[in-house]
């Protein structure tokens, strides 16, 4: 690394705000598999009627868009797991392109970023 590790007083606050924020994930993740769509029956309503074309193409919607969001929290999931990871092995902080530290600023918006900005510009610029 170009610069100095992270004292461990910081270094332990990452460590539990990355904590608390898998913490609310598993949690919101776990509530959107028990909670797919707003409907759980097929048929509509218990008065008998079948329910009208509009509402089932709405409750597709949002069982399509909590997947969706539920494939997105896992993505995340797995890059808090990583920085977890990182704090373990004693590299969190570092980006993992260029092994420079990446800005505290930075970090403390997205504990979990694995890239400072420079790195993280020219990846996208890439793709």
């Amino acid at each position: 690394m170009n610069n100095s590790k992270m004292d461990k007083k910081k270094l332990e606050g990452f460590k539990k705000n990355l904590l608390k924020m898998k913490e609310d994930l598993v949690h919101d993740i776990n509530n959107m598999s028990k909670n797919p769509g707003s409907q759980n029956n097929d048929s509509g309503d218990i008065s008998g009627h079948v329910q009208h074309m509009a509402d089932v193409a709405t409750d597709m919607y949002d069982r399509e868009f909590n997947l969706g969001l539920a494939s997105n929290e896992r993505g995340i999931l797995h890059k808090i797991e990583m920085a977890l990871k990182r704090i373990e092995d004693q590299t969190y902080g570092a980006c993992v392109e260029c092994q420079k530290m990446i800005l505290f600023a930075r970090l403390k918006a997205i504990p979990y970023v694995e890239t400072c900005l420079k790195c993280q510009e020219k990846l996208e610029n890439e793709r």
